[in-house]
């Protein structure tokens, strides 16, 4: 079986290994004539990141790049974004790199022309509404990790560096127009971030298919990228060249993201607020809360679990499958608990109140609540 393909769904994903030589190309069918390559700080430094922009500087294009992006990306790091692009004269972004690299650049080339400040575009009601769409730029992403699957989402989260919350923007024309999926591009990343960001894709399919929410095309995308998650997560953990299995794991970031418009959970909304306050891995973070998550929500959930469980191949029912995350946190080296992660004398209270006013919250299989939450926290630590 060939694992390269054009696909459509959600928007026009060139899949395969060596395809980011088609970056110019890209570039020229969406009409970018001076592109920004938006990435964070580590990879502006690596190899992949300077082919890339010796690819665009050989066709042309210059080879700018804004690094200045943290790894949970704040508004501070937007504002920088968008001035180099307005000073550079820039007329599309190339958002380059895992979840924050790609959120802040979507986020950059969505802002521009915006008169409002970015809180105003949160995904609450219609608040995208208010948006000057003619203004926003295009956009093409290019993950050089297999987790967020921010290349095929229709939003960025942001950290407000004043109330230390993660928020949600959103606007249908994040989406980028063109997606370059290379997994040869993932295969310089270290191991806790292979894990990290494989869990993230795992959390993001294992939500949606758990929410109560009607979606069909996301329940089942959601069940096959869980699959392909545990059949090739530990494979690239231990072998950082295969390439096959990196595609794998690529094909279940986007299937992920693309499922979780079914809705999230209690796993994403306990992540977001740890997140923004003690600066964890966010898909490392999903990992260690996903126990007690799933614990949680057992009166409403065992009966999709078992049926989970027959598709995975996983014997025992429900407790079987805690018993299979727990283990594949112990083949991945996931940290134990929120304290072994760094996290330190926490406000539970000040994280419950944040994790309630999550969105992800909507997507739960059973109403969150400060009991629960706290619970959960206090499971965790």
């Amino acid at each position: 079986m060939s694992l390269i393909a054009n696909w459509s769904y959600p928007t026009s994903i060139r899949f395969g290994a060596g395809r980011i030589v088609e970056i110019a190309d890209a570039c020229k069918i969406i009409g970018i004539t001076k592109p920004l390559l938006v990435t964070d700080r580590g990879l502006a430094k690596l190899d992949i990141t300077f082919k890339t922009l010796d690819l665009l500087s050989k066709a042309g294009l210059g080879r700018s790049i804004f690094s200045e992006v943290d790894s949970n990306p704040t508004e501070i790091n937007a504002i920088a974004g968008i001035k180099m692009f307005i000073e550079g004269k820039h007329d599309g972004v190339i958002a380059f790199g895992g979840g924050s690299g790609i959120d802040l650049g979507k986020l950059v080339a969505f802002m521009i022309g915006q008169k409002r400040p970015i809180w105003d575009f949160e995904d609450i009601g219609n608040w995208w509404a208010r948006a000057e769409t003619k203004k926003i730029m295009p956009i093409i992403a290019i993950p050089t990790t297999a987790g967020t699957g921010s290349e095929v989402g229709r939003a960025s989260v942001i950290t407000n560096s004043q109330t230390k919350e993660k928020k949600i923007i959103f606007h249908p024309k994040f989406l980028p127009k063109i997606v370059i999926c290379d997994p040869e591009l993932t295969v310089g990343m270290p191991s806790s971030i292979t894990s990290g960001t494989g869990m993230d894709a795992f959390a993001h399919c294992l939500e949606a298919y758990c929410s109560p929410h009607y979606h069909p095309m996301s329940q089942g995308m959601a069940l096959e990228g869980m699959r392909l998650v545990k059949e090739n997560l530990p494979i690239v953990y231990k072998d950082r060249n295969n390439i096959r299995g990196r595609s794998h794991m690529m094909s279940a970031a986007i299937m992920g993201a693309t499922a979780f418009q079914k809705g999230l959970g209690a796993i994403h909304a306990a992540s977001h607020p740890i997140g923004a306050v003690h600066n964890t891995h966010h898909g490392t973070t999903n990992a260690v809360v996903m126990r007690e998550a799933l614990l949680i929500n057992r009166s409403a959930i065992e009966p999709k679990i078992e049926l989970l469980c027959n598709y995975l191949e996983i014997s025992g029912g429900f407790d079987g499958f805690i018993s299979f995350v727990n283990n594949l946190n112990k083949v991945l080296n996931i940290p134990t608990s929120l304290t072994e992660m760094g996290v330190k004398d926490p406000n539970i209270k000040a994280l419950v109140q944040s994790a309630l006013n999550d969105p992800s919250c909507s997507g739960n299989p059973i109403k969150l609540t400060k009991e629960n939450m706290t619970r959960l926290f206090e499971s965790c630590l």
